[in-house]
């Protein structure tokens, strides 16, 4: 360990080769500052210097910042701060500005663990000059936590091997080293599967694969899974209804295929209907997607028939608007498109579902019944009973207000060409055509 009395200036070769380093990175440099390291010797203590540079009316600043020993748990600073994740250096020492900042101050310190910086490494060649790390392999390490390796190397030597095996990324974990440590087979094992492992797994998901002699793919894929499951917060009811079962829930998702989304509408529809979720057959079905497509169109008919019950003045007043205006569809035609009024609630309720957009709520059907605007269904010539793109006409300035597909997305040219500049003068047209004959 050194102190704050032992920092020294920057040697003037170092500094030549900060230049050197800073005229290949940058290009427009007036007024950024840039952070570079170096390490060097406080007495046998390697320590790792980072400097800001900074150009100003043609001139090249460069000085110490952050001055961090190997085994020193603090670091020392001067005229740097750290704030909302930005990093500000002050200058007034230097001539740059005409008054101080806050953190404008002579040597203090804070602990490594919430000052560290990530920046280009000058000499990073100069550690294995050094005896106690001449053998660490560090000229193959290719992360930044120079210091990081380094303490867990001292502690164990199977980082080294580590990263001659070209698992760098796996060289600073604890669990990966203490399971070298105590375990030589675990050592053949990963340079057994070390180009696998080269893509990136949990630590965990490592060790799990090989105590349990598993696929490291299938162990990772499992963990992968259970990470976004736990950290998704609208899967509230789902994990209250398999919060005892959670593993072999995640085990059928991967085996069928799917997402906790999917499976919750699933839930949603099979609870709507009044199935019981405890017997395996409507828990785990054999064929999901086929069951799940089966499920849905239940809940959709069900729903749809409970809301027509609850409202049939409303249903009826829809009905005879729909009639009304019947004669602006557009469905015979050569265009890839045909173009169809809603005939009921329920069915802006399945287009909204369908499309994943608010159709079937936000009382469209109130406005279409008062005749304010007109919800219209714009479908593939080959796929008339799909949903596809949902259109709002206004009656009263007989123009498109929306004109939106799944999830509220543009659609495309062709769409929007053939709703903008065929269907839309021809619904004119015949509106004006009926009401001068009203009138």
């Amino acid at each position: 360990m050194f102190m704050i009395k032992q920092i020294r200036k920057i040697p003037k070769a170092m500094l030549e080769r900060i230049k050197a380093k800073d005229d290949e990175f940058i290009e427009n440099p007036n007024g950024n500052t840039r952070f570079y390291r170096y390490y060097t010797l406080y007495g046998k203590e390697l320590a790792e210097v980072v400097v800001a540079v900074r150009n100003h009316y043609k001139k090249w600043y460069c000085k110490q910042v952050v001055v961090h020993g190997i085994h020193n748990k603090d670091v020392y600073l001067r005229d740097i701060c750290q704030t909302m994740g930005f990093r500000k250096v002050g200058w007034f020492r230097d001539g740059i500005t005409k008054y101080p900042k806050w953190y404008d101050y002579n040597w203090g310190y804070n602990d490594d663990k919430y000052f560290y910086i990530n920046a280009p490494i000058i000499n990073k060649e100069f550690i294995l000059t050094l005896p106690q790390y001449k053998y660490s392999a560090l000229n193959l390490y290719y992360h930044n936590d120079i210091f990081k390796y380094l303490r867990l190397y001292e502690q164990y030597p199977q980082a080294e091997l580590l990263v001659k095996f070209g698992l760098s990324q796996y060289a600073t974990s604890k669990q990966i080293l203490r399971k070298c440590e105590k375990d030589k087979q675990f050592c053949k094992w990963l340079f057994k599967n070390k180009n696998k492992l080269k893509k990136g797994y949990y630590t965990s998901s490592i060790v799990t694969a090989y105590n349990q002699n598993r696929p490291i793919e299938e162990v990772f894929k499992f963990d992968s899974f259970k990470k976004l499951f736990d950290k998704e917060y609208n899967f509230g009811h789902l994990k209250d209804v398999f919060k005892n079962d959670k593993k072999q829930l995640l085990e059928y998702f991967i085996k069928q295929n799917i997402d906790g989304y999917c499976y919750q509408d699933y839930l949603e529809a099979c609870e709507y209907l009044g199935l019981d979720m405890s017997l395996p057959k409507n828990r785990y079905p054999h064929n999901f997607k086929h069951w799940h497509d089966i499920r849905i169109d239940q809940y959709h008919t069900a729903k749809a028939e409970k809301d027509k019950e609850e409202r049939k003045e409303l249903y009826e007043k829809f009905k005879q608007v729909a009639n009304k205006y019947m004669f602006l569809e557009r469905t015979l035609t050569k265009d890839d498109y045909l173009c169809i009024i809603a005939l009921s609630p329920q069915q802006l309720i399945y287009e909204g579902e369908k499309l994943n957009h608010c159709v079937g709520r936000m009382n469209y059907d109130q406005k279409f019944v008062r005749e304010e605007s007109l919800i219209f269904f714009i479908r593939n010539k080959s796929a008339p009973n799909t949903p596809f793109v949902t259109m709002e006409y206004s009656i009263k300035n007989k123009k498109v207000l929306q004109c939106y597909a799944e999830h509220d997305s543009k659609p495309s040219d062709s769409v929007l060409d053939f709703v903008n500049n065929k269907w839309l003068p021809y619904a004119n047209r015949k509106l004006n055509k009926i009401l001068k004959a009203v009138a």
